[in-house]
Formats: structure tokens, sequence, C-alpha cells
């Protein structure tokens, strides 16, 4: 069973955190984590990230007793699968779409064809949803396509870019400065303001990527 530090950042809230590596079924126990202290009468906001568990608490809430109860909440809850929906991506990899597939296949010493084989092939899972509105944090990328990001990041990703950085994979939704190692690009709309909900995916979907088009 997983520890997990619980750490007061001001006056009001309190990040839970857990040991690294990130992991679905540690991820799975954050989500049902949530759910108990949101329902909590003290919490205002409980925000669940990667591998940790942000907690907003009301005015007049004891944060030592709060910690102490959380604790033993936390003992107390077990790993909740969630039946997502199952999304598939279309992509093109490569070419002006993917500006860095070919420097991610000089990395792991391989070809452009194979780090598309290799990033098509999983079903990830979104652990998380962050960054911009809609932008997917996924888990499930295979270690043998784990690469650093950028050293210098971009000042601006176009809207759709695919990218790894480190030991995830995600999607741009909104083009914004971004130091990830970019290897395609999708038309899928991540966040649509007028559609209900407006992201197209949620924490605990499923995605499949999809090679449209592979530009070498």
């Amino acid at each position: 069973m997983p520890t997990i530090e619980i750490i007061p950042i001001s006056e009001s809230a309190l990040a839970c955190v857990l040991p690294p590596p990130a992991a679905l079924p540690k991820q799975q126990r954050l989500w049902a984590f949530a759910d108990a202290v949101q329902a909590l009468p003290e919490t205002e906001e409980a925000v669940t990230g990667m591998n940790n568990l942000t907690v907003f608490v009301r005015a007049g809430t004891d944060l030592q007793v709060f910690s102490d109860g959380l604790l033993a909440l936390w003992s107390q809850t077990e790993a909740v699968k969630r039946k997502g929906r199952c999304v598939r991506i279309p992509v093109v990899y490569g070419g002006e779409f993917g500006e860095d597939l070919a420097e991610v296949a000089a990395f792991h010493q391989t070809s452009a064809e194979e780090i598309v084989r290799r990033h098509t092939e999983p079903v990830y899972t979104v652990f998380m949803m962050g960054f911009q509105p809609g932008f997917p944090y996924l888990g499930g990328l295979p270690e043998n396509l784990h690469t650093p990001r950028r050293a210098v990041p971009r000042i601006k990703v176009p809207a759709g870019s695919v990218g790894i950085g480190g030991s995830q994979t995600g999607v741009y939704p909104f083009a914004s400065p971004g130091g990830w190692k970019i290897i395609g690009r999708t038309e899928a709309p991540l966040f649509q303001i007028s559609a209900n909900p407006p992201t197209l995916l949620a924490a605990g979907d499923t995605v499949q990527f999809v090679a449209e088009r592979v530009w070498l």
C-alpha cells in the first residue's frame, strides 16, 4: 500500500502526495480518495493531479486535525476503476505536423515508422486533465518511448499537436508555448466551449492514437 504525505501549502490548502512514479493503480485510488474527501463537510474543493491531490478547506478548519483525518481516510480507500469512454484520435505523424519525430527516432536509435508503431500500439488512460482546458495527461506510454523534453521550449506549439514529454504523452488543445517533443498533429477537437461537456476527454477515459498518415 503506497504511503501518502500530506503537506500544508497555505492556510487553507493541503497537498496529498504519493511517491513517484505515477501508475494507474495509484491514480485509480486517488480518484476514489478525491471523491471521499470532496464529501467531507470541511472540504471546499478536492483537485486531483498526477500522483497527488490538492484539498482546499473551508474557513475555520483546523488543518492538523483535518490532515490526521485524511491519513485515516486514505488507509481505508481502495482503488476504483472508472468505466470511461474509449476514444480513438486520428493523427498525422511527422513532417510539418510532427517536427520532432525524426529526433525522437534518433534518440531511440530506431526509425520514424517504428516510433509511430510504438505510439499507436498502446491503449492509454487519462490520468488527469490540466495545463490547458481539455489537455489530457495520458498514462501508459511504453518505456521505449520515454523521451526528454526539449532543452529550449518552443514559443508556440500548434493546436492539436501530439507530444511526448518524459514518460507522458498528450495533446495540446490550443496553441501555446511548450517543451514536449512534437511527433504529430490531430484535428480532433479536444475542447469546444459550445459542447456539453466542453472537453472531449475526462479522467478515466482511454485513448488510442490512430495513424492517418506518416510523413518522413
